[in-house]
């Protein structure tokens, strides 16, 4: 029986470049890219082709239904119950809800915080 494969999502490893606290590092024998939750910190990682290797969640940081875009300063690796949990609690509210606004501007401090000029 063959694993099954998750899908590549080519702005999974673009934001992987963006952001500062992904590395090269060797993970189970092959070249990967480990780096952090944008919430909690929790180690994610993704193989040199964007490939989530272990939980990994693309992050709108301002939801698509607020008008987030796929621009890379709004889009971030979370893990997965983060990125639930910030959908159930904030996203669905919108941005003008004082808290749901809060929180999306400390998550976009933070990802600026995290940037780095793609190679």
């Amino acid at each position: 029986m063959r694993a099954k494969r998750r899908r590549v999502d080519p702005r999974v490893l673009a934001v992987v470049r963006t952001d500062n606290t992904f590395e090269r590092v060797t993970f189970r024998g092959a070249p990967a890219w480990q780096g952090q939750c944008l919430f909690c910190r929790k180690k994610l990682v993704v193989d040199e082709d964007g490939r989530p290797l272990t939980a990994v969640s693309l992050e709108h940081i301002v939801a698509r239904s607020s008008g987030g875009t796929d621009e890379l300063f709004n889009l971030a690796l979370a893990c997965p119950g983060c990125n639930h949990e910030k959908g159930r609690s904030h996203d669905r509210k919108g941005l003008s809800d004082a808290r749901a606004g809060e929180v999306v501007e400390a998550l976009l401090a933070r990802r600026r915080a995290r940037w780095r000029e793609p190679s």
